[in-house]
């Protein structure tokens, strides 16, 4: 249980400063229950950003125990990162979905520099040279631009190259808490560099916000196949605040309890109860420990990279 005190320790400071104090105009709209059948399909997507918390010693063979083997078959191009100033990455081709997949770690909260990564909240603009054509109006976390800079080149370069020698139709990008808001990033940033051919798929878990409304926008109209899945009374989904300018993108997936999930409309504007605005309307009612899971029996994290 220390590793859980350290880890709610370590997120309170941080989602003090970020707590939503304001709220932009709400819009009634009707949530879509999913089926088992839908909630058992992310099993594959929770899986690998599992997986992505995993040394990369354990993620070049594929051997990472119980994430790696529930995806077996999956064949690793490119590992990297430190766990702290770098975060964990890999990209590999799936072959039972033909698929590129791009997975990055999250935030570990026993590393400072992941943290400060977190609390690097100033936006600035995307990099013209790897989001070329997107207007100056579009806004991002900075920490979450520098981030994802650092990688970005070089896990194109090995996406281009599977494309090329498995003939891979899609590109997958995954992630939990930070490594949500990169695998988000990843989504828009391929959408922007590959063939139209391409599709690009993202799923990702306790992501928190990445941009303005702008930015939301601008990735709604590119990158339609995308969830976010919230878990419960997770905190991390909302924040930074609404109040400091960051508005989500669609396609929230809200896991109301283990067995129950909704797909909530529109764009961080939902108002159904169930939706994650509305079941965590303010810092003191999340349940940091929601963060890790479980995502339908399915813990995310460095202690669950067993």
């Amino acid at each position: 249980m220390r590793f859980f005190s350290t880890t709610a320790a370590a997120w309170a400071g941080s989602l003090l400063f970020f707590s939503a104090a304001a709220s932009p105009t709400h819009h009634a709209r009707d949530v879509t229950p999913l089926s088992s059948t839908d909630l058992a399909g992310l099993a594959p997507y929770t899986q690998f950003a599992r997986a992505a918390y995993c040394d990369p010693s354990k993620i070049v063979n594929w051997s990472c125990g119980e994430a790696c083997s529930a995806n077996s078959g999956f064949q690793t191009a490119l590992t990297g990162g430190d766990g702290n100033a770098v975060q964990y990455y890999f990209v590999g081709y799936w072959p039972s979905q033909n698929a590129v997949v791009i997975a990055h770690q999250g935030t570990d909260p026993t590393q400072f520099l992941s943290d400060e990564t977190d609390i690097d909240i100033p936006m600035t603009n995307l990099d013209s040279s790897l989001f070329p054509g997107v207007s100056s109006s579009v806004l991002v976390h900075e920490g979450f631009a520098n981030e994802h800079a650092i990688t970005a080149a070089q896990i194109l370069t090995t996406t281009k190259s599977l494309i090329s020698q498995k003939g891979a139709t899609s590109v997958i990008t995954v992630g939990h808490s930070l490594g949500g808001a990169l695998a988000e990033l990843d989504a828009l940033f391929m959408t922007l560099n590959l063939p139209s051919n391409i599709h690009v798929k993202s799923v990702t878990y306790g992501t928190p916000r990445v941009g303005n409304p702008d930015y939301a926008s601008l990735f709604d109209g590119k990158v339609p196949d995308f969830k976010r899945v919230n878990n419960e009374k997770d905190p991390i989904p909302i924040v930074p605040g609404r109040f400091l300018g960051f508005q989500h993108s669609h396609g929230e997936v809200h896991i109301v309890q283990p067995g129950e999930a909704v797909s909530c409309p529109g764009d961080d504007d939902a108002t159904d109860s169930q939706c994650t605005i509305e079941t965590v309307p303010n810092i003191t009612e999340g349940n940091i420990l929601n963060h890790l899971g479980p995502y339908e029996g399915i813990y995310i994290g460095t202690i669950f990279c067993t």
